[in-house]
């Protein structure tokens, strides 16, 4: 099977990219901590909604010191709009587990709640400058249509950039490579007349078939009702009774939902009320 030279594709990608970066508040710092928040806060979130919440985020909790004695309540209201509350609780008890420092090792990473092998590559990539693998949706997308003719799984994809990254580049590479999945090698209408890698690309051309996805449609899910319940408690400070809270709601599903959310840490029960967590 042909496969294009690394140095041949790192030259041309890095090219494009010096041309057509996106400028994205997160890559203007090397900063840990703010470069945790920013790969959290993607976590199945577009980026174009994540990129104001980041700079607001920042400025309340400009350290992980502020983020560990804030309240989580205070996080859940500065996390309002980015959804998958869970993420802003690991992250507040990420903070409060080492509110001074992130560790700068894979095992030290990946023993933090919230964070796994995926983040903890990208943590060490673009804050401490480390050379380590790593695949996410788009750069899968990328490098398996390039090589393999179709996008790759995530063992393949990271074996693949394994051999194929810029060590001393490593994360100007991947911020590529992210770019280029997320703005040319898209999923259903890939635009390969404008993709730098097009002539040494084995997929050219190719449109895959989008992969069906059994899941139930947010608007009936159990996800959009323990969102409205979060989002309801953030505009109660001082709590709703459990009627109160089902009519804000208006889903018959909301005290079962938020006794779960009790037992997970986002809620506290006091008095007969609920109230985000402190």
């Amino acid at each position: 099977m042909y496969t294009p030279l690394p140095a041949a594709v790192r030259a041309r990608l890095l090219r494009w990219f010096d041309r057509n970066g996106r400028d994205l508040p997160w890559r203007r710092t090397t900063e840990p901590y703010a470069v945790l928040v920013s790969e959290i806060m993607a976590q199945q979130t577009q980026i174009a909604r994540v990129a104001p919440a980041f700079d607001l985020f920042l400025r309340r909790f400009p350290s992980l010191h502020a983020l560990a004695r804030a309240p989580l309540a205070d996080v859940l209201r500065a996390w309002a709009g980015l959804g998958y509350n869970r993420r802003a609780l690991a992250l507040h008890r990420l903070a409060r587990t080492v509110p001074s420092r992130l560790p700068d090792d894979v095992a030290g990473l990946l023993a933090l709640p919230g964070v796994g092998p995926y983040t903890a590559a990208a943590v060490l990539t673009f804050a401490f400058g480390r050379v380590v693998p790593f695949a996410d949706t788009n750069i899968r997308r990328v490098l398996g249509r390039l090589i393999l003719g179709r996008t790759a799984t995530v063992a393949e994809a990271t074996d693949l950039d394994s051999r194929y990254l810029a060590p001393r580049r490593s994360a100007k590479w991947h911020a590529a490579l992210m770019d280029l999945g997320a703005t040319v090698c898209v999923a259903r209408r890939p635009r390969c007349n404008l993709c730098p890698l097009a002539t040494l690309c084995r997929g050219r051309g190719l449109v895959e078939a989008p992969q069906a996805k059994r899941q139930s449609a947010y608007a009936t899910s159990d996800r959009r009702v323990r969102g409205a319940i979060v989002a309801a408690l953030r505009d109660a400070p001082d709590g709703l009774r459990p009627a109160e809270l089902e009519r804000v709601v208006g889903d018959a599903r909301t005290d079962r939902l938020a006794a779960a959310l009790v037992a997970e840490g986002l809620l506290a029960r006091s008095r007969s009320r609920l109230r985000l967590a402190r």
